[in-house]
């Protein structure tokens, strides 16, 4: 039986350990970052190409990319906040892990392999196959750097909010020289390693990652007997809230159209995140594409499953009220519940390990950016895809180091704030603006220039304006302007409910509006490419 009487003492030696071990954390993330770095300057022999830089030469297998893809997708959120949620808030935390999960089999039975077979490094390339290129690509080059940049901020918002747990480092200066570190880092990643790079460091990353979860999940089972029911009963009554964490209603209670809003936009999101499709982009073949996906949700379901025993066991060893009252919150329940475990230096690989978490999927982030300025914008539209190689792989160097210093200034400028939403409103943009366009080119013969432009325009702007006025921008306590300021009129935190069919709705009546049609030629070779990979290594250019 768990001794609860001594959680208190639990959270007097976690903030202590916090406070007085910061070399050891960095010792363990500056391991990492040597290793990582090492690897990224070997993989970066091979960069000569466009193809090279920005889809890894195509030379990665399924299983391979399938980790990559797991490491891209499992940010410090995955890790730290569903943990948390679940430590806290029981069943209606493992939501969000449900949610997430099932949106893999939305990309991977609607998108996975025609988007490989049909484009060749970004998603406009798809977008555009049969349409107009200027006015798809650049709105399909907007609303990506939309979402890369609402993700990114919150990424680098999150290095910043975790010092103070991870790290012991409390004052603004210290914060904000972090998240200069961690931009400075995905700089680096990026322009020297490109793809290839990055993928490797993904890799890495989700062997971690999913590792340190596999371990910390058998070692809570040990505990008690590998019984999970023990894990819940001892969870039931480490909560004052007792048998209600093992059902639905703690979090979302009264909030069910809400939870609905946010599970479309996380199921349907994701098939739409443009960092996760520039990955099917790095292998062979379709049937690679495929496999990498399937490996993907084998992994990334696994990891789901261990944040569940996590939760609950943070939860019953830790004690929701120590983790609440520990510095960052709900945050701190996986590095107290591995204090708790294996003492400082299990904390110590937690802490890298969510470091090195946010620092993956940050340079993949900002690799898709600049991706897609200088594939989309720069050669395709202001050079008519005249551009050579070379300077269309400068213009993305260039474009990486201009991102890594936006998000490095915008992650210090909202540090402290809520910036949950920030999530939320990137798998919103996803949702609304990527993916009704990626699957009425996909799947409709009618879909034309206009309802693309409006499909991605109006999906993008309705879900910017909903979130405005939302409460998640003004008018309650955990609002990004506080209480004091209210002006939301829209009841939800999340616009998926209204904007998500919006955007299905604009790019339907755009294509059946339109006179002119689209080319059937186009239509045609589109076609062939998607279903049978003929022609899928050759470059878009019409």
């Amino acid at each position: 039986m768990i001794d609860l009487a001594h959680v208190p003492t639990t959270l007097a030696a976690a903030v202590e350990t916090v406070e007085n071990n910061p070399v050891l954390n960095i010792s363990i993330f500056a391991a990492f970052v040597a290793i990582t770095m090492f690897i990224v300057v070997r993989a970066s022999r091979n960069n000569r190409t466009a193809s090279d830089y920005y889809a890894g030469g195509r030379s990665f297998s399924g299983t391979q990319n399938g980790f990559a893809i797991s490491g891209d997708y499992l940010s410090a959120a995955s890790f730290l906040g569903i943990v948390g949620a679940i430590a806290v808030n029981g069943y209606d935390g493992f939501l969000y892990s449900i949610g997430f999960l099932v949106a893999w089999l939305v990309a991977l039975l609607l998108v996975a392999e025609l988007m490989r077979n049909t484009g060749k490094f970004t998603m406009a390339d798809v977008l555009s196959f049969r349409l107009k290129q200027r006015p798809v690509r650049t709105a399909a080059a907007i609303t990506t750097l939309a979402v890369c940049f609402f993700y990114l901020l919150a990424q680098m918002a999150g290095a910043g909010g975790l010092v103070s747990l991870l790290l012991g480092i409390e004052d603004r200066v210290g914060q904000s020289l972090v998240i200069a570190v961690v931009g400075v880092l995905m700089i680096v990643y990026v322009l020297v390693g490109g793809m290839k790079g990055t993928t490797w460091v993904q890799i890495i990353k989700a062997f971690l990652l999913i590792g340190a979860a596999l371990i910390m999940s058998v070692w809570v089972l040990a505990i008690h007997g590998f019984d999970f029911s023990q894990v819940l009963q001892h969870a039931v009554d480490a909560s004052e809230k007792g048998a209600a964490v093992l059902a639905p209603g703690l979090q979302y209670g009264g909030k069910e159209l809400d939870f609905i809003s946010l599970g479309l936009a996380l199921v349907l999101g994701t098939a739409g995140l443009p960092h996760v499709l520039m990955r099917f982009y790095t292998v062979p073949t379709a049937k690679e594409a495929r496999k990498s996906v399937v490996w993907a949700i084998w992994l990334i379901g696994g990891f789901y499953v261990f944040t569940l025993v996590l939760g609950y066991g943070a939860a019953a060893l830790v004690g929701p009220d120590a983790i609440k009252a520990a510095p960052g919150g709900v945050n701190s329940a996986a590095p107290l519940l591995a204090l708790q475990l294996g003492g400082p230096v299990l904390m110590g690989i937690v802490s890298a390990v969510a470091f090195a978490t946010i620092l993956a999927v940050v340079a993949g982030l900002a690799l898709t950016a600049s991706a897609s300025f200088a594939h989309d914008i720069y050669n395709s539209v202001l050079k008519h895809g005249k551009a050579d190689q070379a300077s269309e792989v400068r213009v993305g160097k260039i474009t990486v180091v201009v991102i890594g210093v936006v998000a490095i200034i915008g992650g210090i400028g909202v540090q402290g704030q809520n910036i949950a939403f920030l999530v939320a409103l990137a798998f919103a943009v996803a949702a609304s603006a990527n993916l009704p366009t990626i699957l009425y080119s996909l799947y409709w013969r009618g879909f034309t220039t206009r309802g693309a432009v409006w499909s991605m325009y109006g999906g993008l702007a309705t879900t910017l304006v909903l979130i405005t006025f939302s409460p998640v921008v003004s008018g309650a306590e955990t609002s990004l302007l506080g209480e004091g300021i209210d002006f939301a009129w829209f009841p939800f935190n999340n616009p998926g409910i209204i904007s998500i069919p919006v955007g299905f709705l604009l790019g339907f009546l755009g294509s059946v509006t339109t006179r002119e049609k689209e080319s059937p030629e186009l239509q045609a070779e589109m076609e062939v490419r998607e279903y049978t990979g003929h022609g899928a290594e050759a470059a878009v250019e019409h």
